[in-house]
């Protein structure tokens, strides 16, 4: 039998071990580096790192059956400091994997309503979480194709979910305080 919640709790843990990545990777960059215009949707590796946060703060307010913050949104598009914006990602990160370890099967189904502002939206929990990995691996890949264009070398970011991977995860996992025993359940 299919366990959905295991994936999206695999998923959720895949996108906090990829934004630490990540932004340890840009903590590594002149400032001049992160503000930088470059070939890309957002233009800078900064405005793409906010809007990584935006929406994963716009969905989880969504998911948590919120109505819309625009306060935590207009904060997200600001820039204070990498270290700043890290923490609040790793928030993000952290809240949204237990939402997710809180949820049941059944509460997958459910219809989530999002609170956009002019209008409300109606959607399945499952395919809001669905959209908000596929986006959020989308734009950190974008980070990832400007980074090639700095002095810092990328990061890996895709060796997690399978047990095979655990060499190249065992620093960040320790990092992370989560075990093996803990991913792989």
């Amino acid at each position: 039998m299919t366990d959905h919640l295991r994936t999206f709790r695999k998923l959720a843990q895949a996108n906090r071990l990829a934004n630490a990545r990540l932004h340890r990777a840009c903590a590594l960059l002149e400032p001049e580096e992160m503000t930088a215009q470059r070939p890309a949707f957002f233009g800078s590796i900064q405005a793409t790192l906010n809007h990584i946060l935006l929406v994963d703060r716009f969905y989880l307010n969504a998911l948590q059956g919120h109505r819309l913050n625009r306060a935590a949104l207009e904060e997200a598009r600001t820039y204070p400091d990498l270290p700043t914006l890290t923490r609040w990602q790793e928030a993000e990160d952290m809240a949204l994997l237990a939402h997710i370890q809180g949820l049941s099967p059944e509460a997958l189904s459910e219809v989530v309503q999002v609170d956009r502002g002019e209008k409300t939206q109606h959607d399945r929990r499952d395919d809001l979480l669905s959209h908000l990995f596929q986006h959020q691996t989308h734009h950190r890949g974008q980070v990832h194709g400007m980074l090639s264009a700095t002095p810092v070398k990328p990061p890996q970011l895709d060796e997690f979910i399978p047990g095979d991977d655990h060499a190249a995860r065992a620093e960040d996992m320790a990092a992370l305080g989560w075990t093996e025993a803990d991913l792989m359940r």
